[in-house]
């Protein structure tokens, strides 16, 4: 790999022992990629405080520089850690104090959680605490380079704008963030930018369902590809987008996509595939969305449900305000919860707004910083789950072993004040 000056410094522990060791973990990351050089970011996204039984014994031997050593860097050495080099935030982690005791989630987890925010702050990591960190702040723009984990996430900052990042892991981004630097293959090179599949919608695509719905068959249809996507679609809200690229990337591996004169690198469906051939366009029609809906109620049997999960990925204002509006002047069904996952810091504009307040005194709860999947915890004695999350309604009957039921946002809502599903696909 061709290192530049500067790197060779880093790697030669001019900097200290552990940018010299963050360095040797890119170097070998890159070559087992056969990347032929590093690529400069001053983006990272990545997870240091997430707790965890393995790293709380190893803060329990070595504090949290231990921890950091071992989990973001790979390595088994003592090692001061410095602050990041470049800008570095925390995703989504465990769940915080306000949802303690609503869970079996382990208090010390959040105590771990508390200490950790404490030691990475000091070193300069921003404690977003969310998978949608574009929501509140870290905003790429066109063409920059970032280390960014999470799904939902790294499709959303690929496609929506047209940043450049590889799903990384938490020992990659940790190097980048003491480097600056990351492996410069995949997503970062133009050439792979390119689409390669094209599915045409012939049936109308509007709402977050029919948007999640279309991205879980898409996923399934081209697995780690990367389609462009054409038809009758709607225009689609940032929500809309959202879910869209995070049921991709749930029944799939899908880091990139295309809209055709939505998503900045494809103005036309031409720009959309460059010089390449475009392929014959697979159908997404009736038959398609019907089968793709009863895949995803296919974990669903009883219509007697017990929670209701919203947020995922997490909730803008504009869908905490839409729920607010669907409760407003109505209570929950006894024995029966409703969460609504967001970021913190758009907690508070939704607390002023008296959203909070509205959806609280219907009996929901507004949790930040986590979710069921992340923490694997939901109400205790939970059976039967209904959400709008094409992605929760995937994953969480495997963590958790529940029943789900997917639908629309209003579906959900009537689920959580009748204690009964009634969603179908009209």
């Amino acid at each position: 790999m061709h290192l530049t000056d500067e790197e060779k410094r880093m790697r030669d522990g001019v900097e200290g022992d552990a940018v010299a060791v963050a360095m040797d973990l890119l170097i070998r990351y890159g070559d087992a990629l056969q990347a032929e050089r590093l690529v400069a970011t001053r983006n990272v996204a990545g997870t240091m405080t997430q707790p965890s039984p393995a790293k709380a014994k190893l803060v329990a031997e070595g504090g949290w520089a231990k921890a950091f050593a071992v989990m973001n860097l790979d390595s088994d050495r003592e090692l001061e850690i410095p602050s990041m080099r470049v800008p570095t935030c925390q995703l989504q982690h465990g769940f915080g104090a306000d949802a303690e005791g609503l869970t079996r989630y382990p208090a010390d987890s959040i105590r771990l959680q508390e200490d950790a925010e404490s030691y990475f702050t000091e070193r300069g990591v921003r404690v977003l605490g969310t998978c949608t960190p574009y929501q509140v702040g870290n905003l790429p723009v066109l063409g920059e380079h970032c280390a960014w984990m999470e799904s939902s996430a790294v499709v959303y900052a690929n496609s929506v704008l047209g940043a450049r990042t590889n799903c990384e892991g938490a020992a990659s981004t940790g190097a980048a963030s003491l480097t600056g630097r990351i492996p410069y293959w995949g997503n970062h090179l133009p050439a792979n930018r390119l689409a390669t599949h094209l599915v045409r919608a012939e049936t109308p695509v509007e709402g977050f369902r029919e948007w999640g719905l279309l991205g879980y068959f898409v996923g399934e249809l081209v697995q780690e590809a990367r389609p462009a996507v054409v038809g009758s679609l709607a225009p689609a809200s940032d929500a809309d987008l959202k879910h869209f690229g995070a049921a991709t990337a749930t029944s799939g591996g899908v880091e990139l996509y295309h809209l055709p004169g939505v998503t900045p690198e494809a103005p036309t469906l031409e720009a959309a595939f460059g010089r390449s051939r475009i392929p014959e366009a697979v159908t997404y029609g009736s038959r398609e969305r019907r089968a793709t809906y009863e895949t995803l109620n296919a974990q669903g049997e009883s219509t007697e449900v017990d929670f209701v999960l919203l947020g995922c990925p997490h909730a803008s204002l504009a869908q905490v305000q839409e729920i607010a509006g669907l409760l407003e002047g109505r209570r929950l069904a006894d024995d029966v919860q409703l969460w609504i996952m967001l970021p913190r810091a758009l907690a508070a504009d939704a607390l002023r707004q008296g959203w909070t307040r509205t959806i609280t005194r219907a009996g929901g709860r507004v949790l930040t910083e986590s979710c069921p999947a992340m923490s694997r915890a939901a109400p205790p004695g939970t059976r039967v789950m209904a959400t709008d999350s094409a992605k929760q309604a995937h994953y969480l009957p495997a963590i958790l072993g529940i029943e789900a039921w997917f639908g629309t946002t209003w579906e959900c809502v009537d689920a959580a004040v009748t204690g009964r599903w009634r969603g179908e696909l009209t």
